[in-house]
């Protein structure tokens, strides 16, 4: 590969000896590099270097270059006329030219495991030309991160969904990553993400979505570092969509819930937490829906309390274990607090789809709001479960 760097002559197509019979007829005479003693000779003028000097990062056939921040011409004595990045493909790599015309750089991270050519060109003063033809190899990962979210392809959340992105090994560039993952959305609602701790982000609104909002997650972490010598896994599209509106507030006076979807409201007799172990306050989301499960009170630090292998009709709010669920052992609902913190309401052994647990259960969705009120215990954390609704915008 022919390479000319700062200093290099104008040269012309040509190839073959430099003869006088082989010059353009008329207009300006071409610079050219060859043989210049014959031309001399004839008395024509000697070929003029151009005083603009390239410099072009990586070397030319550099191996394991890094994605980020690597990739860098410039040029002294002069200004870049043009730079083309190209993969081994042919794509183009976008890039931004300094203000003052004498440096660029790629506009976002290269692809790892990719073979790059870098074709640069420079002028100086007087319009000669520098150029330089490079390219070089960046790296192949050795180490990567796990990218796990809690969004299905095209599914359909409640308008409290907050998506929560969670990874399997400490993320060190959390702005570089952060930027890697951006949301779209069809009537321009504003999503911004919040660390919590090393290995999660979640993301959200300002307030509510809006129903019918139709989401796109676009991920771009493959060839991001999130951590020295680890770089991200994932490159893709995810879309999903907001439905109906329903946010529920379970009374802990009152012992009722007022569910109000779409702007209709109702009221459903519950029973929250004991004095003794109150439920959370605040506002909290469906993270799951399970039509049985088993709860046991050891789980959740309440020693030998309950073991009920057959609860019906159970959404969880919490990672510490809240739900809002079915209940066939005990009728308190209406009428007084009695659970271990969660909000329950009647409901059948085995589950009824016609019980009061049964139609809340089936009419509700992956993403609906539950806010607790009146209750004794403090305000849910942000990081329990998809708690972030309760963090303030201002700090989000």
């Amino acid at each position: 590969m022919a390479l000319l760097v700062g200093g290099a002559l104008l040269l012309t197509a040509a190839c073959g000896d430099d003869k006088a019979a082989d010059k353009p007829a008329g207009g300006d005479a071409v610079a050219t590099a060859g043989d210049t003693a014959g031309a001399n000779a004839q008395g024509t003028s000697s070929p003029k270097n151009s005083a603009a000097v390239l410099s072009v990062e990586p070397k030319d056939g550099a191996q394991d270059v890094s994605p980020t921040n690597a990739l860098k011409v410039a040029v002294a004595n002069g200004k870049l006329a043009s730079v083309e990045v190209t993969d081994k493909d042919g794509k183009p790599v976008a890039g931004e030219m300094t203000p003052d015309g004498t440096g660029w750089a790629p506009s976002g991270p290269l692809a790892v495991g990719m073979v790059y050519k870098v074709n640069a060109q420079a002028k100086d003063a007087e319009g000669l030309v520098a150029a330089s033809t490079t390219s070089f190899t960046t790296l192949t990962p050795e180490k990567k991160v796990s990218t796990n979210d809690n969004i299905a392809d095209n599914g359909t959340y409640g308008v409290g969904m907050i998506v929560s992105v969670e990874f399997n090994k400490d993320i060190k560039n959390k702005d570089a990553v952060a930027k890697g993952i951006t949301f779209e959305t069809d009537n321009g609602t504003v999503v911004k993400g919040h660390w919590f701790g090393a290995r999660r982000i979640d993301f959200r609104p300002a307030d509510y979505w809006k129903s019918g909002t139709k989401v796109t997650i676009h991920y771009r972490l493959k060839n991001v570092e999130v951590s020295p010598g680890v770089y991200g896994d994932v490159e893709k599209d995810e879309p999903f969509t907001i439905g109906r509106s329903q946010v529920s507030t379970a009374d802990a006076a009152s012992h009722m819930m007022t569910v109000v979807r779409d702007g209709v409201t109702s009221t459903i007799p519950v029973t929250l937490g004991a004095d003794a172990t109150p439920s959370w306050g605040g506002t909290m989301v469906v993270m799951s829906k399970e039509k049985v499960t088993h709860m046991n009170s050891q789980t959740v630090g309440l020693g030998g309390e309950y073991d009920i292998d057959d609860v019906p009709h159970a959404m969880r709010l919490t990672r510490s274990g809240t739900y809002v669920h079915g209940n066939y052992w005990a009728n308190p609902f209406g009428k007084s607090n009695g659970s271990h913190g969660c909000i329950a309401m009647q409901d059948t052994k085995g589950g009824s789809d016609a019980s009061v647990a049964g139609k809340f259960f089936n009419g509700s969705m992956i993403g609906d709001v539950m806010k607790v009120v009146n209750t004794k215990e403090k305000t849910v954390a942000p990081d329990n479960g998809l708690g972030g609704w309760n963090l303030p915008w201002a700090n989000w």
